[in-house]
C-alpha cells in the first residue's frame, strides 16, 4: 500500500510539476535543483535541502530529491543543494548555503517567497551543513527554520562522526576549529526554530548530537519539536523500509504547516517591540542600520516591522 500510494504522488508530482524543476549554477560552483510548487499552492515558503554523505559524497536521492514531491505538493519551493565538498575547507559548505538562500530570495514573489521566508533542512553531514547556517549566518543568509534529520552536530572528538570531522576540519584540527564547528556550542538567541528526528538506535552519529543541540536550542528560549523513533537506525531518510517513514513525513509536515505559530509575525531575527515602528530599519540580526534605507546593499531589512528585499 505504501509503494502504491508513494507511486501515485510521484506521478502527481510529475504531472503538475514536470516543467517545474530548474538547475541553478550558484556564483560559489555548487548546484541547486528547484521544485517550485503551483501558485494556487504556494506557501509563500521554501527549504534548502543538505544531503548527507559524510563530507565525502552526497545522497541525493534519498536525503535530497525524494523529499520534494511531498514538500512541493503541500506547497513549499523546495531546492536540493549540490553543496561542495570541503576536503578540509571548513567554511566551504557554507558559503553554499548562503549562496542558496540569497539566490533563492532575491527570487521573491516570482517564485512566491513574498517574506523571503526560507529555511534550511539537512541529513546527517547534511544536517551539520545545515545546523553551521542556521549558527553561523550572516546579515542576510539567517534562514527562518531548520529542520534536522539524525544530524552531525559537534566536531568534539568524543561523540562526532569522525569521518565527517576529519573531511570537514582534517584529522589534525585544531580545539579552536573544533569549538567553531561545533555546532551546540554556537547557538544564538536568533538561532532559528527547529525540527529535530532521529532514530534511538543510531549507530553511525550518536544520538547526543540531537540531544544536545536540542538542549542547547531551549537555553536561549528557541522553539524545538524533537521526534525519537525507538528503530531505525542512520540514514532512513525517505526509505519506505523505515518503518515510520508515513509518520515522520507526517510529522514533519505538520511541524511545517504550522510555522506561522512559531515565527515571529512577518519578521525572523527581531521582536516587534524592539524596533520603532515606520522610523527604523534592522539587520536580520537584530543591528538597527544607520544609513539611509535607499543606500543600504542589496539583501533583506526589517523595515516598518516586515521583512522587505533591497534591490
Amino acid at each position: 500500500m505504501k509503494k502504491i500510494t508513494a507511486l501515485l504522488l510521484l506521478m502527481l508530482f510529475m504531472q503538475q510539476n514536470v516543467d517545474a524543476q530548474r538547475m541553478i549554477n550558484l556564483s560559489t560552483g555548487a548546484t541547486m535543483a528547484v521544485y517550485t510548487p503551483s501558485s494556487s499552492i504556494a506557501k509563500g515558503k521554501a527549504i534548502i535541502i543538505c544531503p548527507g554523505g559524510g563530507y565525502s559524497y552526497l545522497s541525493t536521492a534519498n536525503e535530497g530529491t525524494d523529499w520534494a514531491a511531498p514538500l512541493v505538493n503541500e506547497g513549499y519551493l523546495v531546492g536540493v543543494l549540490s553543496y561542495r565538498m570541503p576536503n578540509k575547507v571548513a567554511d566551504r559548505p557554507l558559503k553554499d548555503t548562503e549562496a542558496a538562500i540569497r539566490y533563492i530570495r532575491g527570487k521573491g514573489s516570482k517564485w512566491h517567497i513574498d517574506d523571503g521566508c526560507v529555511g534550511i533542512m539537512g541529513f546527517s553531514a547534511g544536517g551539520h551543513v545545515a545546523s553551521t547556517l542556521a549558527t553561523h549566518f550572516s546579515d542576510d543568509t539567517r534562514p527562518d527554520f531548520q529542520v534536522l534529520f539524525y544530524p552531525v552536530i559537534t566536531m568534539d572528538p568524543s561523540y562526532t562522526h569522525m569521518g565527517s570531522h576529519d573531511n570537514l576540519l582534517g584529522a589534525d584540527a585544531s580545539a579552536e576549529l573544533e569549538e567553531l564547528y561545533s555546532n551546540e556550542k554556537q547557538v544564538k538567541a536568533n538561532t532559528p526554530p527547529a525540527f529535530i528526528t532521529y532514530a534511538a538506535n543510531d549507530g553511525t552519529v550518536p544520538t547526543n548530537n540531537s540531544k544536545n543541540y536540542a538542549n542547547a536550542l531551549k537555553e536561549k528560549d528557541i522553539p524545538v519539536y524533537v521526534k525519537e523513533y525507538p528503530t531505525g537506525g542512520h540514514g532512513f531518510g525517505f526509505k519506505e523500509t523505515f518503518a515510520y517513514h508515513d509518520d515522520v513525513v507526517s510529522e514533519l509536515i505538520n511541524w511545517l504547516n504550522k510555522l506561522d505559530e512559531i515565527l515571529p509575525t512577518g519578521i525572523s531575527s527581531i521582536h516587534q517591540d524592539n524596533h520603532e515602528p515606520s522610523t527604523s530599519v534592522y539587520r536580520l540580526d537584530g543591528r538597527k542600520v544607520k544609513t539611509a534605507f535607499d543606500t543600504l546593499p542589496h539583501g533583506i531589512y526589517i523595515k516598518d516591522g516586515k521583512k522587505v528585499m533591497k534591490q
